[in-house]
């Protein structure tokens, strides 16, 4: 008899389990200072149910950043929608342009924009300007480039053109993991992948560039062997951190 973890949630400050019923929503308008949601209220506050989506404008597709997409869905008419829906894939394909949309679903009013792909229209919800976490530092001084080092950095670059083929990207971790979910299923003893070694950092661009032309492959994934490192990206680039892009349900 094998027994379930249970999750139970827990109150600090009265240092005591809380029952599911005794929970309520709300919201910390101050540091520590919260105003009560109930039911009603976000009831009263989500938009009416529709099949209907309102087209608000058109704007080209260049002028679109993809920060702003969020999650995609394939959109397909209903039976009697076929023509309408073919006129507007087609009017979108050949003009350049993506359409902004109103509709509401999942109790929230979505703005979406309706992008042609390659057999239908595609319908991407979309992040509002102020979920979008702006970064004053975030920018890039491209006085520090040398036209050497750009024309070397043009040629790794073209060396490296390849069509898209999204396919032949493969998920490394799933992989790994459902392999050890069936060895476990089988009975097998499950061992861990050996670790990554890490690469020796190079000071130097041009070198690092250099000698990822010489192998015909990317300074960022350089391979290195115990007796000869291989080049890798300057140190300095392992030091920035990425931040997140948008902003979480607090605005943090």
């Amino acid at each position: 008899d094998h027994s379930r973890v249970k999750q139970v949630l827990y109150c600090q400050a009265e240092d005591k389990p809380v029952a599911r019923n005794e929970l309520v929503k709300g919201y910390e308008y101050e540091k520590d200072k919260y105003v009560v949601i109930d039911e009603d209220d976000v009831k009263k506050a989500a938009p009416p149910s529709s099949r209907t989506m309102e087209i608000l404008e058109f704007v080209k597709t260049d002028q679109v950043d993809p920060v702003f997409y969020e999650s995609s869905y394939y959109m397909a008419p209903d039976d009697a929608g076929e023509k309408p829906y073919a006129l507007l894939f087609e009017a979108l394909r050949r003009s350049g342009y993506v359409g902004i949309a109103k509709i509401a679903m999942h109790n929230r009013e979505h703005i979406v924009i309706l992008r042609p792909g390659h057999r239908g229209i595609l319908l991407h919800t979309m992040y509002y300007e102020d979920e979008v976490r702006k970064i004053e530092e975030f920018r890039t001084d491209s006085s520090l480039v040398k036209d050497k080092e750009l024309d070397l950095a043009m040629t790794l670059i073209t060396s490296l053109a390849a069509e898209f083929e999204p396919g032949k990207y493969k998920d490394s971790y799933r992989a790994n993991l459902m392999a050890m979910i069936q060895a476990k299923v089988e009975g097998k003893q499950v061992v861990e992948a050996p670790a990554a070694q890490q690469l020796a950092p190079v000071i130097d661009i041009m070198e690092a560039l250099k000698a990822s032309l010489a192998m015909g492959k990317k300074p960022v994934r350089s391979v290195a062997s115990a007796d000869q490192p291989a080049a890798a990206v300057p140190e300095a680039a392992p030091a920035a951190k990425p931040k997140r892009v948008r902003k979480t349900a607090s605005g943090e």
